[in-house]
């Protein structure tokens, strides 16, 4: 579903966006898509960077783990519990 967002720029305004999007071909509409499109991505909360660096700090280090074989079985058993079987 889409909404309509009205945004009031002052002459001045509005006449640097209009040369700017007919340079770029494009409706002012679509030219102010595009613009929240990039800020919603530069403020998105999925920083790749940070994420990156989480995994880089996990992978550093080491701990023990079971035998795959058994991991399996006990999550099975804990899936047939929570069934009620």
């Amino acid at each position: 579903m889409s909404k309509r967002l009205q945004v009031l720029l002052d002459n001045a305004e509005y006449r640097e966006v209009r040369s700017l999007v007919r340079a770029e071909r494009l409706t002012v509409a679509e030219w102010v898509r595009q613009a929240l499109q990039i800020a919603l991505q530069r403020n998105s909360t999925g920083d790749s960077d940070r994420k990156l660096a989480a995994i880089r700090t996990a992978a550093a280090h080491e701990f023990p783990s079971g035998d795959m074989t058994q991991i399996l079985a006990e999550i099975e058993r804990g899936y047939l519990d929570a069934d009620g079987r």
